[in-house]
């Protein structure tokens, strides 16, 4: 089994986003030590508990501190982006670190309304533009894909035959990955025969429904010749199971409060979790993260990541690591998240 890691680079309510950002460097250099085999970070926006806003940036600091592992977006939101701007960045980190880059696309905003509007400039982009370009998605897939590659995409230019290149000489590409929450990206990653993440670890809904579509409705294509997916899943893992869910609840009270509309802070610390008053529907919410997420002693986690394997059929698993710290952590580390990874290693690698 191969075993990967998806990072929101989480900043808690001790740290500083310099500190998160210095606690993902050594958790990306202990998976890279450990032998996991890919390293994502997500795009996530105006968010006091996410420090992970462009992927690009991210990976070219981690590229630049590990020596082994495949890294890339968990992923590109391309509504919010220019599929060109998209394009230059992937194939650049691709020639700064060759064979090293996946770049993971999705469609949903990772924000709210107005954010979105600010990232793709306010002059002229009413809510009918922002739907619009969700409408193009399929599209601008397209142009990525094409641009980064030697053949470039061609532009209708009157009296000219354009073609744009995200590189003047692309010698590699990027691994190009379609992520979904929804039936819509599994019928769309199998239509465009791309490689297919549906995010089991955000709701734990659907997930095998939009699996089996994506396997039966695949067309072999020159990216991949077969369907081509993994599983993703929130995991602690501690010496103890009760030790592993106290470092997890803050995480489950972040999620729940998401879910329920409240305003987000910084993710909390256990001791904050543990005091924390939640509503019935938001303690319903806790418990069902808490349900289908990975989460025990080594043993017990093992048997869960080879149970959801076996349940979705995918020879790998990529891992959330969503533990928190008690008070009086050092800031820029992240030790429940270092030994979820460390304990899950020593069982499956």
């Amino acid at each position: 089994m191969r075993l990967s890691v998806l990072d929101l680079i989480p900043v808690r309510s001790d740290q500083t986003t310099a500190d998160s950002l210095a606690a993902t460097v050594r958790l990306a250099q202990t998976a890279d030590r450990l032998g996991y085999t890919r390293y994502w970070v997500a795009e996530h926006h105006n968010m006091p508990s996410v420090a992970a806003t462009s992927p690009p940036v991210v990976l070219a600091y981690l590229a630049a501190q590990t020596d082994r592992l495949r890294l890339g977006s968990g992923g590109v939101m391309l509504p919010n982006h220019a599929p060109l701007a998209v394009a230059e960045q992937f194939a650049l980190l691709e020639a700064a670190a060759p064979g090293r880059i996946d770049l993971g696309i999705g469609r949903a905003p990772g924000s709210d309304p107005v954010t979105s509007m600010a990232l793709r400039g306010w002059s002229g982009r009413d809510s009918a533009a922002l739907h619009q370009d969700v409408e193009n998605f399929p599209d601008y897939l397209d142009h990525v894909r094409a641009m980064m590659s030697r053949h470039g995409v061609r532009v209708a230019v009157p009296g000219r035959d354009y073609t744009l290149h995200a590189t003047p000489e692309a010698v590699g590409e990027p691994r190009l990955w379609l992520l979904g929450s929804s039936l819509y990206s599994a019928h769309l990653a199998a239509a465009k025969g791309l490689p297919y993440v549906f995010a089991h670890h955000f709701s734990g809904r659907g997930t095998a429904e939009a699996l089996q579509v994506y396997r039966n409705e695949f067309q072999p294509s020159e990216l991949a010749a077969e369907p081509v997916t993994f599983l993703t899943v929130n995991a602690s893992v501690a010496a103890t199971r009760s030790e592993a869910e106290e470092l997890m609840l803050p995480n489950l009270n972040m999620m729940a409060r998401l879910r329920t509309g409240e305003p987000l802070g910084a993710l909390e610390l256990v001791e904050e979790a543990r005091q924390a008053t939640l509503n019935e529907a938001q303690q319903k919410l806790v418990a069902s993260g808490l349900a289908r997420a990975v989460v025990g002693t080594p043993a017990e986690a093992a048997d869960q990541v080879r149970s959801l394997a076996a349940e979705f059929d995918v020879d790998e698993v990529m891992i959330n690591p969503v533990a928190s710290v008690r008070r009086g952590t050092d800031p820029d580390t992240s030790p429940g998240r270092e030994s979820t990874l460390e304990l899950l290693a020593k069982e499956l690698l």
